[in-house]
């Protein structure tokens, strides 16, 4: 039994890592100009030179970011790790810069700017104070806050999944992109924190 439930356990972390994967190689399409491309997101008032930047940087991470959570490959290869790791780094730094002024020229408006917006500082944000952590030795802190950057880093996956489903239900396409703008990674970081407090709460008494 304990054997399923690991195996089950498991299910989720591989179904993203796919889906990771498979969106991060898709996106690499606007790098090498392989069309076609939606109106909405080639309309963007900066998405020359900015939108190809961005992709490839998100793509980078998106591509990594499954990587990052293999113990086995931590352990045996912590070089490699820390390769990846720093690639990682740089293609969220990279992808958050460049997805600010993406954010401010978004076609659908105010409200998809402060949602794509405020995702690229967080992006940031937790991205930095984990690569601090980490140069500080401080491995334990610097995991968590790597779970907080690559449940937004996610953001690249779910906005398609969201945005595959939008497509079905009888919904004005700015209307639903708008609520997509927040919907991709507000939940994201808010299961992320869920996880890292009940993992607090496991290891209390074993602290204790």
């Amino acid at each position: 039994m304990s054997s399923l439930w690991s195996l089950l356990r498991r299910v989720p972390w591989s179904l993203w890592a796919v889906l990771s994967v498979g969106v991060a190689l898709f996106s690499y399409r606007y790098v090498v100009g392989i069309g076609p491309f939606p109106e909405e997101i080639t309309g963007n008032l900066f998405a020359f030179p900015w939108l190809s930047i961005h992709a490839a940087a998100a793509s980078t991470a998106l591509l990594v970011a499954p990587l990052q959570f293999i113990a086995r490959l931590r352990k045996r290869f912590p070089r490699i790790h820390r390769i990846t790791g720093r690639l990682y780094v740089v293609a969220c730094v990279i992808g958050g810069l460049t997805g600010l002024p993406l954010a401010w020229g978004a076609t659908a408006g105010p409200i998809a700017t402060a949602g794509f917006g405020i995702l690229a500082i967080l992006w940031l944000w937790t991205t930095m104070v984990a690569w601090r952590l980490a140069v500080d030795g401080r491995f334990a802190e610097h995991r968590r806050w790597m779970i907080r950057s690559i449940a937004l880093t996610a953001a690249g996956v779910m906005l398609r999944v969201y945005l595959g489903i939008m497509l079905t239900l009888p919904v004005e396409f700015y209307e639903g992109y708008r609520v997509i703008a927040f919907l991709c990674w507000v939940p994201n970081i808010l299961l992320a924190e869920l996880y890292l407090r009940r993992g607090q709460r496991v290891s209390a008494p074993a602290a204790a």
